[in-house]
């Protein structure tokens, strides 16, 4: 049973698309734990914030984050996309 969460959908949103900028929305969706309709809303409020474009790529979308932007945030503020997303969207080393 989930109570609650340390991240929120739009950071969750974020790390997904970080770790596969072709990443489709039903896929978002599944990731998250959300339906595609709240990932398409997610991106498109992240869009119009700046953080992530999108470009038609054939019949895929293929996203490019803006890790440059800081954390919309208040403390976290002097703190950038980037510097969040190297943490949160890193691979397992261990892994290769």
């Amino acid at each position: 049973m989930k109570t609650w969460s340390f991240l929120t959908n739009h950071a969750l949103v974020l790390v997904a698309i970080a770790q596969d900028p072709g990443i489709r929305l039903r896929e978002i969706g599944d990731m998250v734990g959300i339906t595609e309709r709240a990932a398409y809303t997610i991106v498109s409020e992240l869009t119009a914030a700046g953080y992530i474009s999108r470009e038609r790529r054939g019949r895929r979308n293929h996203y490019t984050l803006r890790t440059d932007l800081p954390l919309p945030d208040p403390l976290p503020r002097e703190r950038s996309l980037g510097d969040l997303l190297s943490i949160l969207a890193a691979r397992d080393r261990r892994r290769g």
